[in-house]
């Protein structure tokens, strides 16, 4: 298929180009859109072709479950089988926003989106776009990231073009996401509550609404330990570039020394090689040296970016070094961590 693209305003979209990309959706079809987190590959909830092309445009696992994207409480009463208070208090604080919640599902969500889950991930996105596409749909929206599975998510229109080029029918040019980084994802099914995938609206955010909540350890690897998983991000490899990434925690000391050994290890071997950080007093001569920002929102907002930038430039190696899990630091750990060829604690 040939994909088409639709530049929209990001803050007012034009109804009728909204209505185009809407269109589609009715139809079966499957559409690429900007929220405030990362880009999203939509198909409609009620069709299981599209479903089933969603699936098969990004090369995603059956058994990786989806987030259905509304634009209203109203079509989250349909999805779920109770609105508990706990997440009135999170909808009322967080929403519309980058805060995913799992619910138990009603009857009406497919089990092709759920993984054969009886709960479902639902969040109510914060950009114009993306809500207008949905309210003009007339229908929930199931969209993972609209990328090839296992890569870094897309955050421009651009990227999605890059990934899904003839494999989805139209994208929605709506600018640069403003986040870079998936949404957070909280469990209210199980006691105690359980952040799965940490993201733009933190652990100490959500604490102050509801009290306790734990979070979900970042695992290294493909996950396979894991059998059913009720978020995205948990199961398989993701965020990862075609280079090779080396990531380092610990002591600085010691992360000089070692960056310093690997650079000059892999310049012999006539390797490109790309060291990432936000301090400048880790870069290493010889190499390229990327600032990524100087605080934790704006690495979220950069990482995908120069992952893909790296990319792009042919980088065979990125060394990349850890730091400080702090608001949104805790997201981009947990996306570097299994993003990573090899992960190593420095102490």
């Amino acid at each position: 298929m040939k994909t088409r693209i639709i530049s929209v305003h990001p803050k007012k979209p034009d109804r009728k180009k909204i209505e185009k990309a809407a269109a589609v959706l009715r139809k079966g079809g499957i559409v690429g859109f900007p929220t405030e987190t990362v880009y999203g590959l939509g198909a409609g909830i009620f069709s299981s072709s599209a479903i089933k092309k969603l699936f098969k445009a990004k090369g995603r696992p059956n058994d990786n479950p989806l987030i259905v994207h509304i634009a209203s409480k109203k079509q989250l009463k349909a999805l779920v089988t109770e609105v508990p208070p706990v997440a009135v208090k999170l909808m009322k604080k967080f929403w519309p926003g980058p805060l995913t919640l799992i619910l138990y599902k009603s009857d009406l969500v497919p089990s092709s989106i759920t993984a054969g889950l009886k709960t479902v991930a639902v969040r109510m996105p914060a950009h114009p776009v993306a809500r207008a596409l949905i309210r003009q749909a007339n229908m929930p929206v199931a969209a993972p990231s609209a990328n090839r599975s296992g890569k870094p998510s897309p955050t421009d229109a651009g990227h999605v073009l890059d990934d899904l080029n003839h494999r989805v029918d139209c994208i929605l040019d709506g600018g640069a996401s403003i986040v870079g980084l998936e949404s957070t994802v909280l469990d209210l099914t199980s006691k105690p509550y359980m952040v799965l995938r940490p993201g733009a609206i933190t652990v100490k955010e959500i604490r102050k609404i509801i009290g306790t909540v734990k979070v979900y350890p970042s695992r290294r690897g493909t996950g396979r330990q894991l059998d059913r998983v009720k978020s995205p991000g948990m199961k398989y490899r993701h965020y990862a570039p075609k280079a090779r990434l080396f990531l380092w925690e610990g002591r600085p000391n010691r992360i000089r020394t070692v960056a310093q050994r690997n650079a000059a290890s892999l310049l012999r071997q006539k390797q490109k090689v790309a060291l990432v950080t936000t301090d400048l007093s880790y870069c290493v001569s010889g190499i390229q040296n990327v600032l990524m920002g100087s605080t934790a929102a704006e690495v979220g907002r950069n990482l995908y970016l120069v992952l893909r930038m790296l990319d792009r430039e042919k980088t065979d190696v990125i060394l990349a070094v850890g730091f400080e899990e702090k608001k949104v630091g805790l997201a981009v750990m947990n996306r570097l961590r299994k993003a990573a060829d090899r992960y190593s604690v420095l102490l």
